[in-house]
């Protein structure tokens, strides 16, 4: 079985890693920068290739010759390169998290007999397949909540953030306005809006804020409240709160001397540094999905809850783990046929197949990335 991974990131090289783990996958790496191909242990036996997927055609031709593919591209080339996965005739599993609307694909992806997962990640991905079996698990879902973060263990000052993903996507959590399910319509609130302190275990108290995550949730799940809230330690929401209305985060040129320069790209420039998360600096992934609502004629609520840290023996930051192995997990199932259906597959949709939802925890679990759950009856 021949699988191609296409991008060597934080998340490409754990996937690619774990599917060379199975001695039955013959496993391509393929990235623009060959730095981050070098950074693969050379006795995992994993081919790579140097390549520019942002070349039209360029992803057709790389992949006719591989049965599989898993597409972790920057997001901005993510909904062209899935296309062309497509259009090549290959199943597919996204992680690129691309902006555009995913439902086009559906068609193609029907012409072509081919089934490409989109969003399969940690949120989007493991939180919306959860969210889907919410919604197939009550008979009337009256509230359905996510609440995810991921932070680094050590809290340092003034921030107590690392980027463990795209530093550029999380400027956008605090500026992009949140969509949200309430009373069963659609509303939009600001972004770091309704602030709230929980405690989770082991971790302590974290604030929640409103945040832009739901993606195709809002137009799938049929809930009466929707939404999803990001997790981070007390105090980082007032200060990004503060840089925003000041305006670091705009994205109009603005005068400064002789140049002109968005105040967005020179706090980037500050930031990211500051936020880089370091080689062995332990990171953990902090998620709970939760649906109350009726069953049987009983209110129940149904959680979900997952805690992971940064695996000290494989040197992978637990968002790589989390994201990157609900995907490989997810290719599995299309290897063993347990998920069959041709076009366009959202994760909720999975999560509304119990069969799906059952394999991807075994698998998650089986590389130590543990869902407890709970059910308790409500008044």
């Amino acid at each position: 079985m021949k699988i191609v991974v296409l991008g060597a990131g934080l998340v490409g090289r754990p996937m690619a890693m774990d599917l060379a783990n199975d001695p039955q996958y013959k496993v391509t790496l393929i990235d623009i920068d060959q730095s981050n191909l070098d950074k693969l242990p050379p006795e995992m036996g994993i081919s790579t290739k140097q390549a520019d997927l942002s070349q039209p055609g360029s992803v057709q031709k790389i992949v006719r010759d591989f049965d599989f593919v898993i597409s972790a591209v920057p997001g901005f080339m993510g909904y062209e390169t899935v296309k062309e996965i497509i259009h090549a005739g290959k199943d597919v599993v996204d992680i690129a998290f691309f902006p555009e609307e995913p439902y086009d694909l559906d068609d193609l992806a029907k012409k072509h007999k081919v089934r490409c997962i989109v969003d399969c990640g940690v949120a989007p991905g493991m939180s919306h397949i959860l969210v889907g079996y919410l919604e197939s698990y009550f008979d009337v879902l009256e509230n359905a909540v996510i609440y995810v973060g991921g932070l680094p263990k050590t809290r340092e000052w003034p921030y107590e953030y690392k980027a463990v993903f795209s530093p550029v996507d999380v400027l956008e959590e605090y500026t992009r306005p949140s969509r949200i399910i309430e009373n069963g319509k659609l509303v939009v609130k600001p972004a770091l809006s309704e602030p709230e302190l929980l405690n989770f275990k082991p971790v302590g108290t974290l604030e929640a804020f409103n945040s832009d995550g739901l993606r195709t949730l809002s137009k799938t799940i049929k809930a009466i409240n929707l939404k999803e809230k990001t997790l981070r330690y007390p105090g980082h929401i007032e200060i990004m709160r503060i840089l925003r209305d000041s305006g670091f985060f705009d994205q109009e040129e603005k005068q400064i001397g002789n140049a002109r320069i968005r105040p967005i790209d020179f706090t980037s420039s500050l930031l990211f540094p500051k936020w880089e998360l370091k080689p062995g600096e332990v990171d953990f992934t902090i998620m709970q999905v939760y649906g109350e609502g009726i069953k049987n004629g009983k209110r129940q609520k149904l959680t979900f809850d997952l805690y992971d840290e940064f695996d000290i023996i494989s040197g992978i930051h637990s968002m790589a783990r989390t994201t990157g192995y609900t995907a490989t997990s997810a290719l599995r199932m299309l290897i063993g046929n347990v998920y069959t259906e041709k076009g366009l597959t959202l994760p909720e949709y999975l999560g509304r197949d119990k069969r799906c939802v059952d394999f991807l925890l075994k698998e998650l679990e089986e590389r130590g990335v543990i869902y407890e759950k709970s059910l308790v009856e409500i008044d």
